[in-house]
């Protein structure tokens, strides 16, 4: 079956065609760092670390571009109320993301350029838009220059909007635009602004509007034409809309296909920074809930659909995963860990079906009930086969317990090694508590273990012991 994905340009499922065969190239709008991410920005990390898995496994040498916008009208007003420069509160936030980037085993990106970094390349699109008649100068002296929308006919098919209907573009104050709904390519110094977030151009000193960005960065790191544009639905409008505009406008054919993940909400509304609902990684942690728990959470639902976040929908996929999790290990304790292997049929079939990663997980959970119903009967051979295939469907999914990312280094191998010790030392003790048959003191040790959320299970091969809730 070929990959089938979503493109909202067309509104239909579409069969995946690479411009180049055997090549991909995917532009992800990343984060404005005004601010440290939430859980519904990391989802977006996540639903496309999935999709490049699993471009990646299909046999594709795959190009990811995500890009960081560090200049922007968000970044310099938290500059002014924090009296700080704008590149200071951007790279703070810009480490917080990588941080919780890696807490959640997002691979890092073929390249992740910033905004301030690709000033040249757009100047070069903005002058070639003002040659084609597709873009111009204020004329009010602000130094602003703007994007016709009248200019471009097919303005409004990616969102299914009428530019009849659109209101204002509301990024600057009309009188300097031909028409309210025109948006700012190069934003001209203002007075009250600071005054390092600015750069010379042909136009006057400013710095650059939101949308062309990401045009001049896919342009520079993926060509004229790329294969995927990724972002969440709420940039559909009118960030995705603008930037087809302007880079069609200058003669870039841009994305071939526009996949769209599902936002995450909270109480009905989405999750937001400037509603202040926002939860980010140390609240999940708070909750006992791991990274790699949290990271199921997003693949269980269809990047698509969108999740209203809830503690107990996050504590049931924590306890999901914890099973699938404890088959693994003990798994792994019977026949050795051996290496991922093939995939199944039906789960190569959902993942093709437009990434249907709650049908892939239907045969993931099947796979491992007879895994452990193996387990149960000590056929050895069929542990090892159901093993290989679900640590290669964990993979795909990035949440594979015994991948290194999970596993840990450095400081979290040094935590392990003392939280094995003490664990070993009450288990020692409840071993001396049964032998003298004192099963009153065997029992609290093995209850306030569970306090601590240590589960133990007595084998045939001694007891062991999970984090988390046993089957």
């Amino acid at each position: 079956m070929t990959l089938r994905l979503y493109d909202t340009a067309t509104r239909s499922v579409r069969d995946f065609v690479p411009r180049e065969a055997g090549k991909v190239g995917v532009y992800l709008c990343g984060l404005t760092l005004q601010a440290p991410p939430h859980i519904g920005h990391l989802r977006s990390g996540v639903n496309y670390d999935v999709l490049r898995r699993w471009l990646t496994a299909s046999g594709f040498e795959v190009t990811f571009i995500r890009n960081l916008t560090d200049i922007d009208d968000k970044v310099l007003v938290k500059a002014m109320e924090q009296e700080r420069p704008f590149w200071s509160i951007a790279y703070a936030n810009e480490q917080i993301l990588a941080d919780s980037y890696r807490a959640l085993n997002v691979l890092l990106p073929t390249y992740e350029p910033r905004a301030t970094g690709h000033i040249p390349e757009m100047h070069e699109l903005i002058t070639r838009l003002i040659e084609t008649g597709h873009a111009y100068p204020a004329t009010d002296g602000s130094g602003d220059v703007y994007f016709d929308v009248a200019s471009w006919p097919a303005y409004g098919s990616l969102s299914g909007q009428s530019p009849e209907d659109m209101q204002s573009a509301g990024d600057a104050p009309d009188r300097g635009k031909r028409d309210p709904r025109d948006f700012a390519l190069w934003k001209g110094a203002k007075p009250g602004e600071p005054a390092d977030a600015y750069w010379p151009s042909p136009w006057g000193r400013g710095r650059p509007g939101w949308h062309i960005e990401c045009s001049a960065m896919s342009w520079r790191y993926l060509g004229p034409e790329f294969d995927i544009h990724g972002g969440g639905l709420d940039l559909t409008f009118p960030h995705h809309e603008n930037e087809i505009a302007q880079s069609q406008a200058a003669d870039l054919p841009f994305a071939r296909y526009w996949v769209h993940h599902g936002l995450l909400g909270i109480g009905g509304t989405k999750m937001g920074k400037s509603l202040g609902n926002t939860l980010d990684l140390d609240y999940v942690a708070s909750l006992g809930v791991r990274p790699v728990e949290l990271r199921y959470y997003y693949a269980a639902a269809h990047y698509r659909s969108r999740i209203d976040y809830s503690e107990d929908a996050l504590r049931e996929a924590a306890v999901a995963y914890r099973r699938i999790e404890g088959f693994v290990q003990r798994a792994a304790e019977r026949v050795g860990a051996g290496q991922p292997g093939e995939l199944p049929a039906g789960f190569v079939a959902a993942m093709d079906d437009d990434l249907n990663t709650s049908a892939a997980l239907a045969v993931l959970h099947e796979v491992v009930r007879d895994g452990n119903t193996a387990l149960t009967a000590g056929d050895d051979v069929t542990v090892r086969t159901t093993l290989a295939a679900t640590r290669a469907m964990l993979d795909i999914l990035g949440v594979d317990p015994l991948d290194p990312a999970w596993t840990g280094g450095g400081r979290a191998d040094d935590l392990r090694g003392v939280v094995d010790s003490l664990i070993a030392l009450a288990l020692e003790q409840r071993a001396q508590a049964r032998s003298r048959k004192d099963w009153a003191a065997a029992d609290a040790v093995r209850d306030q273990l569970k306090q601590a959320g240590v589960v133990v299970e007595d084998t045939p091969q001694g007891p062991r012991w999970t984090i988390g809730e046993q089957d």
